[in-house]
């Protein structure tokens, strides 16, 4: 899939997302709208004859799509989540490869592959860049982040410094039948594993992991460590693209370590967490 270049101009997207009329223009449309009002022909009034109506034509609604052309073939974006399906879609972009590291990308560009304006999309990336994955280059757009693989190492080991512990404290307190109910999440990673989908995957690992450190109660730690993983996950400039083997290894070792955990095989546990994180950079 080819990702759209950063175009050379600017267009009305471009300007600041809640950039205000002037004094003067609110002016003037405050004395007309309340003219309307009284009237029984302003928004109130249309709200009152039909509130699922969608707004006047030329009207711009925050995040909504502005482009008269449908949305790119298999792309569906609804009205009500814009913003949040967008920042879905470029996560899953940068775990599969599709936007590369060292790249710039354009909001305007983006907006029109998703069939969206800029807004949501440049809203998602200042998200992405509020998590690392990418830095805004003034007048341009957005360059996905190259990392290294020390980098990459240094997240697997403080991954583990936080998540090992927490795991093998839950292993001798959780009962049985509350690791069971996981079960179904580990199920989720072995059929993305056997899929090669490599975005799929990387969601439900993270899931997997989220569920585990829930048992704990402490929804900072959760947090971070969520965090923490996601960074994981992103790829290497330089580094090929992790094989199908890898990912079924990786699901493999989550039943693996339910199994343990239900069994209350502490010995086990303690072997197959630390072997997860030793190979959580491979």
């Amino acid at each position: 899939m080819e990702w759209p270049a950063t175009p050379s101009g600017h267009t009305a997207e471009d300007r600041a997302p809640g950039t205000r009329p002037s004094a003067d223009e609110g002016g003037r449309r405050a004395r007309a709208g309340s003219g309307r009002e009284r009237s029984g022909t302003g928004p109130r009034a249309a709200r009152r004859h039909d509130e699922g109506a969608e707004p006047p034509s030329g009207t711009h609604v925050r995040g909504e799509h502005t482009h008269s052309e449908p949305p790119a073939p298999g792309t569906v974006v609804r009205r009500h989540s814009v913003r949040g399906q967008i920042l879905d879609a470029l996560r899953a972009a940068l775990v599969s490869g599709e936007l590369r590291p060292g790249e710039v990308y354009s909001a305007p560009a983006l907006g029109e592959r998703f069939g969206v304006s800029a807004t949501p999309v440049r809203e998602a990336m200042q998200q992405l860049g509020l998590e690392g994955a990418v830095e805004t280059v003034p007048n341009r757009g957005f360059r996905v982040v190259v990392r290294t693989a020390r980098e990459l190492a240094e997240l697997a080991e403080v991954r583990a410094l936080i998540e090992v512990p927490v795991m093998l404290r839950l292993a001798r307190t959780v009962p049985a039948a509350r690791w069971a109910e996981l079960v179904p999440l580990a199920e989720a990673t072995a059929v993305a594993a056997a899929t090669g989908d490599r975005a799929g995957y990387a969601e439900s690992d993270r899931a997997f992991h989220r569920a585990v450190l829930s048992l704990d109660g402490n929804d900072q730690l959760v947090a971070v460590a969520d965090d923490l993983h996601r960074r994981s996950q992103w790829p290497l400039v330089s580094a090929p693209a992790p094989r199908r083997a890898d990912l079924v290894a990786d699901a493999a070792e989550h039943a693996a370590l339910l199994e343990a955990l239900i069994a209350q095989d502490l010995a086990v546990v303690t072997s197959l967490v630390r072997e997860h994180f030793n190979g959580a950079d491979r």
